[in-house]
C-alpha cells in the first residue's frame, strides 16, 4: 500500500512539473520573443478592391485581393530588377497611376517621425530600378498628382525630379541651412508635437509646388553631449566627447517664424503666400486640393485654442478663411491630424459639443452635417466615400476602453461594422467595398480578418496562433478590468494582473504602472495595454515574481470626453498624481494587497507623474521608478507644454507644481533613469531634479544611458534597463 501511495505521489509530482508554466526572463522579453505578428505596409490601391503590401520576408511588394485575401500579383522583387540592384528595402510609395513605386532603402532615423533614405524609382511593367537622386539621401519624397514629377527635401531645401525629362533634377530653394532655415519639412518641435514630417504639397495639376518655411534662427539651441559608446561605436569621440546642437524652443521662448510659399515649376517664380498669421502663429499643415488654384493651409494661434483653415491661391497668393475652429482650453491634436481634405468636402473632428465628433463641410466652408451622437468620442476617421456620402470611422461607443468601426450614411443612419468587443481598427479598400479589420483585447493578440462592406468576415489573414501557444506555455495571467470611486467622487477605471496561483488570503506587493498624459489611454481592451509593448510581457514577468500589476487611467486621460480630459488644464500633474495616490489607497483597502509595499513607475509623462505621485503628500508609495521624466515644464517644448499650461509667464504657479518644486516632499525609494542623448525630454530634467533632491537631502538611485535617446534602446540597453526596473522593485517591495 505504501509503495502504491509513493508511486501515485511521484506521478502527481511529475504531472505537476509537466504542466507547470515556463519561467520568463528579461533577456527573452527584450529579444522580442513575445512580439505579435502583424501585416505591415498595407496600401489600398485607389479605386480598386486590391491592396499592396510588403511580403513576409521583406523582399517583395505583393498585390492582394481585399475580397479573398489571396495574392494576385508580385509588383516588386529585389531579386528581379533591371538597372540598379538592392538587397533589401524598408518601405515604398505607390504612384498616383499605380504604375511605379518609390522604393525606400538605407533608412537613417533623424527624430521621432523624420528620417533620411536612399530612394529608387521602380517601373512595375519594365522592372527597371533607378536612383531618384545621386546628390545624397532624401526626405519625404512626394509624387505629383499626374505621377510625372517627384519633389523631396535634402539638407533643408526642396528639390524636383521630372520623369518626362530623363529624371532631370532641379533645386527649388537654396536658402535652407541647418539650425537656421528649413523648407518643406517641420522643425523639431512642429514634427514632434503636431505629428507630421512633411510640410509641402503640389497643387492640383502639378504645375506648382507649395511649402512652409521655418525660420528658426532666433530659436535657442540645446546641446547633447555624445560619447564613443558601443552599439554603435562613435570612434570620432574616442578621446574627447562631441556634441549635437539643434534648435529646441522651451516653454515661453521663441518659436520658428513660419511662412507659406509657392513655386511655379514652368516659370520658376517663387512667391510668398499671404496667409494671415503673426510671428507667434503655427502652420501645422499644408494640403493639396483637386483645384489647381486652391491649396489648404492650417494656422493655429500660440495658445492653440483656435484653428483656421485657409483656401490659398498659389498663383495670386490670396487667402480666404474657410473654417475657424475654437475650443475651450485647447484644440486636441487629433482634431488637426485627422482632418480629411476630399475632392469637394472637408471632414473636421472637433470636441466643441463635449465629445470628439466629425463635422462635414463643403470646400467653401459651409457645414453639411455632423457625424456622431454626442455621447462618446469618435477616435479615428478611416475615409469618406464622396460618391454616396458614407463616412467610415472608429469610436469608443460601447465604453471608453473599447473601439468599434462604424459607417454613417448620408441619411444619418449609423451601422456598426465590427462585432467583437475589444479594440477594432480598419483599413478600407479604395472602392470602400471591403476592409481589413485588426482586432485584439486585453488577453488576445492581434487577429487580422478580411470583411465585406457590411462587416461580414470573409477570411482570417493572421491570428497569432503561435504567440497564443507561447502565452500558454509561460502561464500568462489574464488582465482583469475594475472600476472604483475616489474620495473626491471620481470614477476611475483600471486593469489588474494577479499571479496564476493567486491566494485571496495572501497579501501581495503591488506595482502600479501608468502614463497619465493628456488624452492618452493605458486602460484599453487591447493587446497594446501594458508596459513596454509585446502585450505587456514585462508585466507578466513581474507577476511571475509575485507582484500584482495594476494600471489606472486618472483624470486628464482620453476616451471619456473633453471635460474629463481638459480638467487638468494649467495644472498638469496635480489631479493626475491625486488619482494615482487614490488608486494606492483603494488598493490598500483590499484584503489581498500589502499596502506597505506599493510601488509606482512610468516613462516620460509617466515618469513625471511617478515623481509627482511620490511627492503628493499622502505617502502611499514605498518605491518608484521614473524613466526619462520631465521634472519642470519650463524645460520642455513650447507646443506641447503651452497647449496644456500656457506660458511660464502666464501661469507661474502651475509650473511650480513640478517634481523639482515638490522635491522636498519626495517619499519612498526612487530610481531615476535617463538617456544622455534624449532629444525629447532633455537630460537637463534629471540633472536639475537630482540636484534638488540632494539639496533636500533625499536619497535616490540614478542610471544614465550613454548616447541613448528618449526610447533608451540599442545594443543590450533595453535588456539592462528592464532588469534594473524589475530588480529595484524586487529588492524594495518584497
Amino acid at each position: 500500500m505504501r509503495k502504491q501511495l509513493l508511486i501515485l505521489a511521484v506521478l502527481a509530482l511529475t504531472c505537476t512539473e509537466l504542466t507547470a508554466s515556463k519561467k520568463m526572463d528579461i533577456k527573452t522579453i527584450a529579444s522580442g520573443y513575445f512580439s505579435a505578428k502583424t501585416i505591415h505596409g498595407i496600401d489600398p490601391i485607389p479605386g480598386t478592391d486590391q491592396y499592396a503590401r510588403i511580403s513576409d520576408d521583406g523582399k517583395q511588394i505583393i498585390q492582394n485581393s481585399f475580397k479573398t485575401g489571396k495574392q494576385t500579383a508580385v509588383l516588386f522583387d529585389v531579386n528581379k530588377t533591371i538597372g540598379e540592384k538592392i538587397t533589401k528595402f524598408d518601405g515604398y510609395i505607390l504612384s498616383p497611376k499605380g504604375d511605379k513605386f518609390l522604393i525606400q532603402t538605407n533608412t537613417e532615423k533623424v527624430y521621432r517621425h523624420s528620417f533620411k533614405a536612399d530612394y529608387y524609382i521602380y517601373t512595375i511593367k519594365s522592372t527597371k530600378l533607378e536612383r531618384l537622386s545621386d546628390g545624397g539621401k532624401q526626405q519625404v519624397p512626394l509624387w505629383s498628382p499626374d505621377g510625372n514629377q517627384i519633389a523631396f527635401v535634402r539638407d533643408n531645401n526642396l528639390f524636383l525630379i521630372k520623369l518626362l525629362y530623363d529624371n532631370a533634377e532641379s533645386q527649388v530653394t537654396k536658402d535652407g541651412k541647418f539650425n537656421e532655415t528649413i523648407n518643406g519639412i517641420p522643425d523639431w518641435v512642429n514634427e514632434e508635437e503636431f505629428g507630421n514630417n512633411r510640410s509641402f504639397c503640389f497643387n492640383g495639376d502639378g504645375t506648382m509646388l507649395c511649402w512652409i518655411k521655418y525660420d528658426e534662427s532666433k530659436v535657442k539651441s540645446y546641446s547633447l553631449q555624445m560619447f564613443k559608446g558601443k552599439h554603435p561605436t562613435r570612434n570620432e569621440y574616442s578621446t574627447y566627447p562631441g556634441e549635437y546642437s539643434y534648435k529646441y524652443p522651451k516653454a515661453g521662448e521663441d518659436n520658428s517664424v513660419v511662412s507659406a510659399w509657392s513655386f511655379d515649376i514652368k516659370s520658376r517664380q517663387t512667391k510668398k503666400l499671404n496667409v494671415p498669421s503673426d510671428n507667434d502663429s503655427y502652420m501645422p499643415r499644408i494640403k493639396m486640393t483637386n483645384d489647381p488654384l486652391r491649396i489648404i493651409v492650417y494656422t493655429m494661434n500660440r495658445h492653440q485654442d483656435e484653428l483656421n483653415l485657409y483656401a490659398v491661391n498659389p498663383r495670386s497668393t490670396t487667402a480666404q478663411l474657410l473654417i475657424k475652429e475654437k475650443a475651450d482650453c485647447y484644440i486636441q491634436e487629433q482634431a488637426m491630424a485627422d482632418i480629411i481634405i476630399g475632392r469637394s468636402t472637408i471632414l473636421l473632428p472637433s470636441d466643441r459639443d463635449g465629445y470628439m465628433q466629425i463635422y462635414l463641410y463643403n470646400q467653401n466652408g459651409t457645414m453639411i452635417r455632423k457625424i456622431g451622437d454626442g455621447k462618446h468620442d469618435i477616435t479615428s476617421i478611416y475615409g469618406y466615400n464622396e460618391e454616396n456620402g458614407d463616412v467610415y470611422y472608429q469610436a469608443a461607443a460601447l465604453n471608453p476602453h473599447d473601439r468599434q468601426v462604424f459607417v454613417s450614411h448620408k441619411n444619418g443612419k449609423v451601422e456598426r461594422l465590427t462585432d467583437q468587443e475589444g479594440w477594432n481598427s480598419a483599413i478600407f479598400s479604395g472602392d470602400y467595398q471591403f476592409f481589413i479589420n485588426t482586432w485584439s483585447n486585453y488577453n488576445t493578440p492581434y487577429t487580422f480578418t478580411l470583411r465585406s462592406q457590411k462587416g461580414k468576415v470573409l477570411s482570417v489573414l493572421l491570428d497569432n496562433s503561435k504567440l497564443k501557444v507561447k502565452m500558454a506555455e509561460y502561464g500568462w495571467s489574464k488582465r482583469e478590468p475594475f472600476t472604483f470611486t475616489t474620495s473626491e467622487g471620481i470614477s476611475l477605471d483600471g486593469w489588474m494582473l494577479k499571479p496564476n496561483n493567486f491566494d485571496p488570503s495572501h497579501k501581495y506587493p503591488v506595482i502600479l504602472f501608468q502614463y497619465s498624459g493628456p488624452g492618452s489611454q493605458q486602460v484599453v481592451d487591447s493587446w497594446k495595454a501594458g508596459s513596454l509593448g509585446n502585450g505587456g510581457a514585462f508585466d507578466q514577468y513581474l507577476v511571475q515574481q509575485g507582484f500584482i500589476v495594476v494600471c489606472v487611467d486618472g483624470r486628464g486621460t482620453g476616451g471619456r470626453g473633453a471635460k474629463f480630459e481638459k480638467c487638468i488644464y494649467q495644472q498638469m500633474g496635480v489631479l493626475e498624481s491625486k488619482d494615482q495616490v487614490e488608486t494606492a489607497l483603494w488598493l490598500g483597502n483590499q484584503t489581498y494587497i500589502d499596502k506597505q509595499h506599493i510601488g509606482i513607475w512610468g516613462w516620460s509623462f509617466g515618469g513625471f507623474n511617478t515623481l509627482m505621485s511620490m511627492s503628493e503628500g499622502r505617502n502611499v508609495f514605498y518605491a518608484g521608478v521614473a524613466v526619462a521624466p520631465p521634472t519642470d515644464w519650463r524645460y520642455y517644448d513650447t507646443i506641447y507644454t503651452e497647449r496644456y499650461m500656457r506660458t511660464p509667464k502666464e501661469n507661474p504657479q502651475g509650473y511650480d507644481n513640478s517634481p523639482i518644486g515638490w522635491a522636498n516632499k519626495l517619499n519612498g525609494k526612487l530610481l531615476i533613469c535617463h538617456g544622455l542623448a534624449d532629444d525629447n525630454v532633455h537630460p537637463q530634467n534629471t540633472f536639475e531634479y537630482t540636484e534638488s533632491l540632494i539639496e533636500a537631502d533625499k536619497d535616490f538611485s540614478e542610471l544614465l544611458y550613454t548616447n541613448r535617446n528618449h526610447s533608451i534602446y540599442g545594443g543590450n540597453t533595453r535588456n539592462h534597463l528592464m532588469r534594473q526596473i524589475a530588480n529595484f522593485f524586487i529588492t524594495n517591495l518584497k
